[in-house]
């Protein structure tokens, strides 16, 4: 009987891993895509432009949400779920803010479950890991997006999110409290929410085929019965929502300002001033 011989790796493939390693990037197998969803009608903002678009210290909302996953080193492609009318306006804040990442905008559904699905439909072939993101969470770090990218790449499925301070009610429909859950084990789910694409799209197509309404992506993985690995990212990490969220996201960013802790947005510039005709 023949002895089995265990496969030999290279020296060179095993330094590739450990350098990644060091780095913190990727391996090149774990192409990301992010699916950032940005169709919503933004009710709450009251009447005027949709939220995605209002500036915030000067830079539109979801241009500093698409900044912060072209920064990312385990994002390799963006996609944008928009509103139709808001499509063509995504070219031009590609060329103005230098977004590289940026592939293709789609048009949304009639719910923020059925545009994450659209989105995750049209990723390049070669992604194995999708990150669904909030347009209108722009404070979310580089950092925070690779870490729980990472963890997907551990765990199949991970989440950005953050334990509770508060203590927890569950009540009934008449707001009496029917339970207190154990609040070391509560979590607030963010952005983003990353999963292997077969597992992703498995959920996806399960749900929408069941009419299974899911709070949100992790939701849809949980429905299938699989883990979702929770990654712990910092309470910045806001969705704007309703009009005291921008006062709240502006201190955010005056105090990233004073710790030297900001992303560095590389804004348009300005056209230089034409002479003016004098009267003679």
């Amino acid at each position: 009987m023949s002895e089995s011989k265990e496969k030999k790796v290279p020296f060179t493939t095993k330094m590739a891993g450990v350098l990644r390693a060091v780095s913190g990037k990727p391996h090149p197998k774990n192409f990301t895509s992010a699916v950032i969803c940005a169709a919503g009608s933004s009710t709450r903002m009251g009447e005027g432009q949709t939220k995605q678009f209002m500036e915030l210290d000067g830079v539109p909302i979801v241009v500093r949400t698409l900044l912060a996953y072209e920064a990312a080193d385990c994002i390799h492609e963006i996609i944008v779920v928009a509103r139709e009318e808001e499509i063509p306006l995504y070219q031009d804040l590609k060329e103005k803010y230098l977004i590289t990442k940026l592939t293709q905008v789609v048009k949304g559904g009639e719910t923020r479950q059925e545009s994450a699905r659209f989105g995750s439909d049209v990723v390049d072939s070669k992604a194995k890991y999708i990150a669904i993101a909030d347009g209108a969470r722009c404070l979310t770090t580089p950092a925070e997006i690779d870490k729980v990218c990472h963890a997907a790449y551990q765990w199949e499925a991970a989440s950005a999110g953050v334990k509770v301070n508060d203590t927890v009610k569950i009540v009934d429909k008449s707001a009496f409290v029917e339970s207190t859950p154990d609040r070391p084990y509560v979590w607030l789910a963010q952005t983003p929410q990353v999963f292997r694409v077969p597992v992703y799209r498995a959920a996806a197509y399960a749900c929408r085929d069941e009419g299974f309404k899911a709070t949100d992506d992790n939701s849809m993985v949980e429905h299938l019965h699989i883990p979702v690995k929770m990654v712990a990212t910092r309470r910045e990490n806001i969705k704007i929502t309703e009009p005291g969220d921008l006062i709240y996201a502006h201190a955010i960013l005056e105090a990233r300002k004073a710790a030297g802790d900001e992303l560095n947005i590389p804004l348009p510039e300005e056209p230089a001033p034409e002479d003016e005709e004098t009267d003679s």
